[in-house]
């Protein structure tokens, strides 16, 4: 059982609760998942099933797009509506401060990571530090917002709405509380949905419900094939001969490479065997999926 799933995580489960009902459901153990979600969080979850789990850490490197919920008028130390309130200040802004200051994020921003993260520092993670009482010194780290749309304002509600494509690493909790900051008033993450998580939309993703439903009735429709993720990258077709040096982990040269340019490599029957890049006419293989 090999391939991707695009589920729509539900709120109140963990990424590694999602991981645990699919075991379940799928009665195999070796899955993961891509890009952890927070508990109250829902939205695009890709996960990896059999072969595929090789695939992951390629998938939590994509760029990703939300839509949050941002509260104005209190900030809380999760940063999101799960916390307690540590700071609170009178909203007093307008649709155009609102405007004028979230566009200030977008480009290149360094973001300091939120003590509650799976950030481990000393091989423990910042949010069980969090949980301690203690609080240690953040780095900040470069990220990329690509746009920011507000969807909606709501001044008497004391909330606006708004979409945000952005880079990998991009904690959305730290962008509603620096927007806050800046606006003067303070705020916090109300609610949170990932919309996409690179080729993975909310749009085509399925529930748990409806994976175990499919199961029952022997559809695995639900799976997306591996090589299909990485369609970015030109196939490329080897011979028989020279797949099974790739098989046995040597570098092969093959007509046709293009320095520098990576492919999805594939034998004669059409097996998906590597991600591989050519480098000084040969394929430099970067990850692997042939069955030996």
């Amino acid at each position: 059982m090999n391939g991707i799933i695009n589920i729509n995580k539900p709120k109140g489960f963990t990424s590694h609760d999602v991981v645990a009902k699919l075991r379940g459901i799928l009665s195999t153990k070796k899955i993961g998942h891509t890009g952890t979600l927070d508990p109250d969080a829902v939205g695009v979850l890709p996960i990896c099933v059999g072969k595929a789990t090789k695939t992951a850490d390629m998938l939590t490197a994509t760029d990703k797009q939300y839509i949050a919920k941002v509260a104005l008028g209190t900030e809380t130390d999760t940063q999101d509506a799960s916390g307690t309130v540590v700071k609170s200040a009178k909203v007093d802004v307008t649709e155009e401060d609102i405007q004028r200051t979230v566009r200030n994020f977008i480009g290149e921003i360094e973001q300091i990571p939120p003590m509650y993260s799976a950030i481990k520092v000393d091989g423990k993670k910042l949010y069980e530090l969090a949980r301690e009482g203690k609080e240690i010194e953040r780095e900040p780290r470069k990220i990329f917002i690509k746009e920011i749309q507000i969807q909606e304002i709501n001044l008497e509600g004391k909330y606006f709405t708004m979409k945000v494509d952005c880079s990998k690493g991009t904690y959305i909790r730290t962008l509603c509380t620096d927007i806050g900051r800046d606006l003067g008033c303070y705020a916090h993450m109300a609610e949170l949905c990932r919309t996409k998580s690179g080729r993975f939309f909310l749009e085509t993703a399925v529930t748990l419900e409806e994976v175990e439903e499919m199961v029952k009735n022997e559809d695995f429709s639900f799976f997306q094939e591996i090589d299909k993720v990485f369609e970015e990258f030109d196939p490329l077709y080897i011979s028989e001969r020279k797949a099974q040096k790739v098989r046995n982990g040597i570098q092969i040269s093959t007509p046709g490479l293009v320095e520098g340019k990576t492919y999805r490599v594939y034998d004669e029957q059409g097996e998906f065997l590597t991600i591989s890049k050519a480098k000084d006419n040969r394929l430099i293989i970067l990850k692997t999926f042939f069955t030996k």
